[in-house]
C-alpha cells in the first residue's frame, strides 16, 4: 500500500513540475557558433548562468535553443555566450576569449561586424579595464597588489563596478598576464576563472559570489541613492570581522560578506546543513558526540550512567536510524554503534553534511531519518601544522596534532594524530561509581590526495586510520587487572581496536565535464572486548564496501543522471556469556537516480535494489523536491524508504550495565531469528529568509514522519529485570516537527532560537505506549558574539548555549520494591554551556569553557547502586546529565 502511495505522490510531483516548467517560458532559437562536445557543455554552461530556463546547443546546425522566463532577455543570455568565448548571431566574441578556446574548440569565424560584447556589455566600461570579481577592501588590496606584481605600473579595482582599471607597458607584460596572476590569487575575471581550491581559501568577507554574470551588481556591495557611502552609526564605522562577518568601507561603498559557520544549502533538493569547523570552534567539541551542541536538528544525551556514553539522536528516533559517514563512507555502524562518535576527534574535522529525512539512493539503502557526513581536513594550499591542547577540571585531558602539506601541483598529504586520556575518579552524585570511564586513547590518520581533474581528468584520494581505545569503569577502587570473580567490587571493561583503509577515485571524461565516473572502496575491522560485572561481551567485525557511480546528462544539463552498483560485506563474530552468534552479510545493489533542475525547482527521484542474503530483495525508493517560490521563500518535500538489519547486542549496550537478563522472541528471521527494519519517511520543510534590523535572518519550519513497516523493539517495560527484544505487531511511528529562527539583532552578535515537539509511539506487545526517553518538548537557544579584530587579528569571542528538555516517559519499575522504582515521567530540566576564546592572532588561540553550568544532574542514576550483583542494580535508566559543572581549558596553536 505505502510503495503505491509513494507512487502517486511521485507522479504528483512529476505532473506539477511539468505544470511548473510550462509556465512563463519564452523559447526562441539562436545561431551560435561551435565544433565539439567541450563547445556544446560550454555554451549551455553560460546561458544556464545568465538565467536561461533551459539551453540545448546543437553541433550539427550550431543552433541553439533556449527557453527563458520573467526578466531574463535572449540578449543578456547571448551576451554572457559570447563572454566564453562563442560567437553568435548578436554578438561576437573577443579575440582574447576565442584564442583561449582549446584547439578542438576553435571554429571558423565569420567576417561580419558583429558587437563585441565585452565592448557593448558596460558603456562606461574604457580600454584596459577589465571585469574582476570580489567583495571587500581585501579584495581590493590582493586585486591591485596582484596587478602590480604582473607588472601593471597602477591598478583600480572598483567594488561597485567589481571591473579593475590597469596601466602597464606593453613591452613589459599584458592584460593577458596581469589577469592570469589575479586568477591566480582567487578572483574571477572576464578572462581567467580561478581554482576552486584558491577560491575556498580566501577569507569569508572574500568569498564573492561565482554565478552573478559579470558587469551585473554584486548584492553584497551596497549603495545610497547618491551614490555615495551610506551612513551607519558610529560603532559600524569600525573595521570588523567578528570571527564570521566582515563589513568595511571602500571608496563610498560599503561591502557586507559573510559565510556563516552552519548554513542550509540553498541549492539542495533535501533539507541539508553544512556545519564550518569554525561552528566547531564554539564548544569544546572533543569528538563528533561533541560536534552538535550548538546544533538545533541533533539531540544529544548521556546513555548509560556506568560507560557514560553518549548517543544522538534524531527526528525523535535513535542515532542507529540516522547514516553516519565519514568521507561519505560507511562509518558508525555494526559493531561500533555504541562507541564509534568517540573515534573522530573534532579537530579532524573540517566540515559535516546534516541532511534530515531520506538522503540519496546513491549513499545506501541504511539511511531512515537523515545521513550525518563528516569530512576530514585534507585541503590547504600551503604547508600548514596546528596542535590542540585540552584539559577539564576532572582530569580529561588531549591532544591533536594535524600537519596538511601539498607535496605538488596535484598531491596533498594530511597527518592526523589524536591522544586522550581519563585519569581522575569523578563522582559527584556520591554513588561510589565513576560519572565517566578512565582510559585512554591513541587515533591515527593518514591521507593522501592527488587532483588533476582540470588536466587529466582523475583526482584520487587514499586514507588509512587505526584507533586504540581502552576504558575502565564501576565502583572507584576497581582494578581492571583482577578478574571480576575475585573482587567485590563493580567493575566494567571496553577495549577497541579498529583498522580501516579507504580510497576514493574519479574521473571526468574529456570534453564532458558533466559526465564522471566515480569508485570508492573501503575495508574496516573492528575488535571489542568487554566485560560489565560477571557479564562478557566480545566481537569483531569485517567489512568492505564498494560503490560505483556514473553521472551523466540527458540531452543538457538540466536533465542528469546517475547509475550504479554497489557491495557490501559485513562478517560478524560476536559472543554473549556463553553463546555465540555469528552471521555474514552479503548485499549486491544497483541504483539510478535522476535530477531536473528548472529555474524555480529541481525534483531528484531514485531508486536502488538490494540482494540481501539474509533480508532478501529490497526495494528502496526515495525522492527529494524543491520548488523557489521566491529566492527567499523556498518548499521542500521528501519521501522515501530504507532498510537496515539491527544488531541487537551492539546497539544496546548501555542496558549491559545490569542486572537484566536479554531475551530474544524470535520469529523466523535470519538475523537473530529476526527480520530486518523497514520504515518510510516524509517530510516537508518550508525556509523564509528577510531583514530584520536591517540584517539577514532565516525561518526555517520542517515536519517528518517516519513509519515503520516492521522494526525490531526494544521492550524494557516488560520487566525490569528483562531486555526483551522482538519485531513490531502494529504501528510504530516518530512525528518530528522543528521550527528555528536565525537572526543578527546588531554586528557580531548572532542568534539561533529552537522548539522542537516529537510524538513517538509504538505498539508493544502489551499495547501502545509512549517510546522512553525521548522528551514531546525541546528548546534551544545559542547566542554567539565576536569582537572586532585588531591590527594582530586577534579578537574575543563568546558563545552560549541553552537546552531545554521536557519531561520523558520512564520505563516501566513498579514490580521493584518501592525504593527501586522510577516515577512514570522525568523532571524537565535545562541544560547551559558556555565558552570564551582569545584569538590573539591568526595562530594562537585560547579558550575556558564550562559545561552544564547549571548543574542540574539525575540524583540516583544507578538503580540499587549500594548492591551491584542484586536482581534490581540498572545503570541504563539515563534520562539526564550525570556530572554537574565541568570547566575546561583549551590552546590552539598554528604554525
Amino acid at each position: 500500500m505505502k510503495l503505491y502511495i509513494s507512487r502517486i505522490i511521485l507522479g504528483l510531483f512529476l505532473l506539477s513540475t511539468t505544470f511548473l516548467s510550462a509556465q512563463n517560458l519564452s523559447k526562441n532559437q539562436f545561431k551560435v557558433k561551435g565544433n565539439c562536445e567541450m563547445c556544446k557543455e560550454r555554451i549551455e554552461s553560460a546561458a544556464k548562468k545568465a538565467g536561461a530556463k533551459t539551453a540545448v546547443y546543437s553541433i550539427d546546425s550550431n543552433i541553439l535553443t533556449l527557453e527563458t522566463e520573467g526578466n531574463i532577455s535572449s540578449d543578456q543570455v547571448l551576451l554572457k555566450i559570447a563572454e566564453a568565448g562563442h560567437d553568435n548571431e548578436k554578438y561576437k566574441a573577443t579575440d582574447e576569449a576565442y584564442k583561449k578556446l582549446p584547439g578542438c574548440c576553435l571554429y571558423q569565424r565569420d567576417s561580419e561586424a558583429q558587437v563585441s560584447a565585452t565592448e557593448n556589455h558596460n558603456h562606461s566600461k574604457h580600454e584596459n579595464e577589465f571585469f574582476v570579481k570580489g567583495n571587500c577592501e581585501s579584495c581590493k588590496a590582493r586585486i591591485e597588489k596582484a596587478a602590480k606584481d604582473a607588472g601593471a605600473n597602477s591598478a583600480e579595482w572598483n567594488a561597485e563596478k567589481q571591473t579593475v582599471q590597469l596601466q602597464f607597458d606593453e613591452t613589459k607584460t599584458s592584460a593577458d598576464k596581469i589577469l592570469m596572476k589575479i586568477a591566480e590569487v582567487g578572483h574571477d575575471n572576464e578572462k581567467y576563472k580561478t581554482t576552486d581550491s584558491v577560491y575556498k581559501k580566501l577569507p569569508s568577507c572574500c568569498l564573492y559570489d561565482r554565478e552573478i554574470p559579470f558587469g551585473e551588481a554584486n548584492p553584497k556591495v551596497h549603495m545610497d541613492e547618491a551614490g555615495k557611502q551610506a551612513q551607519h552609526s558610529s560603532d559600524e564605522k569600525n573595521e570588523h570581522d567578528g570571527h564570521n562577518r566582515n563589513e568595511k568601507n571602500i571608496e563610498g561603498v560599503t561591502v557586507t560578506a559573510s559565510k556563516a559557520a552552519t548554513s542550509l544549502n540553498k541549492k539542495e533538493a533535501g533539507l541539508t546543513f553544512n556545519i564550518d569547523k569554525k561552528e566547531l570552534l564554539k564548544a569544546a567539541c572533543c569528538n563528533l558526540s561533541e560536534s552538535f551542541e550548538t546544533n538545533a536538528t541533533v539531540d544529544v544525551s548521556f546513555s548509560n550512567a556506568v560507560t557514560g556514553t553518549k548517543q544522538l539522536k534524531m527526528l525523535g528516533l535513535d542515532q542507529k536510524y540516522t547514516s553516519l559517514t565519514k568521507e561519505l563512507l560507511p562509518e558508525i555502524r555494526g559493531l561500533a554503534s555504541a562507541y564509534g562518535l568517540n573515534f573522530i576527534p573534532g579537530r579532524w574535522i573540517e566540515s559535516i553534511q546534516l541532511t534530515k529525512g531520506g538522503s540519496t539512493v546513491t549513499n545506501g539503502y541504511e539511511s531512515i531519518t537523515g545521513q550525518i557526513n563528516t569530512e576530514l581536513i585534507k585541503h590547504s594550499e600551503k604547508s600548514e601544522t596546528s596542535l590542540n591542547l585540552f584539559a577539564d577540571f576532572n582530569g580529561r585531558a588531549e591532544a591533536n596534532i594535524t600537519h596538511v602539506e601539498p607535496i605538488n601541483d596535484h598531491w596533498t598529504q594530511t597527518f592526523l594524530l589524536h591522544g586522550n586520556g581519563t585519569f581522575g575518579d569523578t563522582d559527584m552524585n556520591d554513588d561510589t561509581f565513576l560519572d565517566r570511564p578512565k582510559g585512554t586513547q591513541l587515533n591515527a590518520a593518514y591521507l593522501l590526495n592527488f587532483n588533476d581533474l582540470e588536466h587529466s581528468g582523475f583526482g584520487s584520494h587514499f586514507g588509512i586510520n587505526f584507533i586504540k581505545d581502552e576504558r575502565t569503569s564501576g565502583q572507584i577502587g576497581f582494578d581492571k587487572k583482577i578478574p571480576q570473580s575475585q573482587q567485590s567490587l563493580y567493575g566494567v571493561g571496553i577495549d577497541i581496536s579498529r583498522f580501516q583503509v579507504w580510497n576514493k577515485t574519479g574521473y571526468i571524461f574529456k570534453g564532458k565535464p558533466y559526465q564522471s565516473l566515480g569508485w570508492m572502496n573501503q575495508y574496516v575491522y573492528h575488535q571489542q572486548d568487554s566485560f560489565f560485572g560477571l557479564r562478557n561481551y566480545s566481537g569483531n567485525q569485517h567489512t568492505y564496501y564498494s560503490n560505483l557511480i556514473f553521472e551523466s546528462i540527458i540531452g543538457n544539463t538540466n536533465h542528469k543522471y546517475k547509475a550504479g552498483a554497489s557491495f557490501m560485506y559485513d562478517g560478524y563474530e560476536e559472543k554473549y556469556l556463553s553463546d555465540n552468534f555469528k552471521r555474514n552479510e552479503i548485499v549486491p545493489g544497483a541504483f539510478a537516480e535522476y535530477t531536473l533542475t528548472g529555474a524555480k525547482y529541481t525534483l531528484v527521484a531514485g531508486a536502488r535494489v538490494d540482494f540481501h542474503n539474509l533480508a532478501g530483495t529490497q526495494f528502496t525508493p526515495r525522492m527529494n523536491f524543491k520548488y523557489d517560490f521566491t529566492p527567499k521563500t523556498i518548499l521542500r518535500l521528501s519521501a522515501g524508504r530504507g532498510f537496515r538489519t539491527a544488531s541487537v547486542f551492539a546497539e544496546n549496550q548501555q542496558y549491559f550495565a545490569s542486572n537484566r537478563n536479554i531475551q530474544i522472541m524470535q520469529n523466523g528471521g535470519d538475523i537473530y531469528g529476526l527480520k530486518p527494519e523497514i520504515a518510510w519517511n516524509y517530510g516537508a520543510s518550508l525556509q523564509q529568509e528577510f531583514k530584520l534590523f536591517g540584517r539577514k535572518s532565516t525561518l526555517i519550519a520542517d515536519f517528518f514522519r517516519t513509519d515503520f513497516q516492521d522494526q525490531v523493539l526494544v521492550d524494557l517495560d516488560r520487566s525490569p529485570q528483562q531486555l526483551t527484544f522482538y519485531n513490531l505487531e502494529g504501528k510504530s511511528f516518530a512525528n518530528s516537527f522543528q521550527t528555528q529562527f536565525d537572526f543578527s539583532p546588531f554586528r557580531n552578535f548572532e542568534v539561533r532560537l529552537a522548539y522542537k515537539y516529537y510524538d513517538v509511539q509504538a505498539d508493544y506487545l502489551d499495547g501502545r505506549r509512549q517510546v522512553p526517553f525521548m522528551a514531546k518538548h525541546r528548546g534551544f537557544l545559542n547566542l554567539a558574539y565576536a569582537t572586532n579584530k585588531n591590527k594582530n587579528e586577534g579578537f574575543w569571542s563568546f558563545d552560549t548555549t541553552l537546552n531545554l528538555v521536557g519531561k520523558q516517559r520512564l520505563p516501566i519499575t513498579s514490580s521493584n520494591p518501592a525504593e527501586f522504582q522510577l516515577p512514570t515521567y522525568s523532571d524537565s530540566y535545562a541544560v547551559l554551556n558556555a565558552q570564551i576564546s582569545r584569538n590573539f592572532n591568526q595562530k594562537i588561540r585560547a579558550y575556558v569553557g564550562g559545561e552544564n553550568l547549571t548543574s542540574y544532574h539525575q540524583k540516583n542514576a544507578i538503580v540499587d547502586f549500594k548492591n551491584p550483583f542484586s536482581n534490581y542494580f540498572d545503570g541504563g535508566m539515563v534520562y539526564a546529565p550525570i556530572m554537574k559543572a565541568n570547566f575546561y581549558v583549551g590552546l590552539d596553536v598554528s604554525f
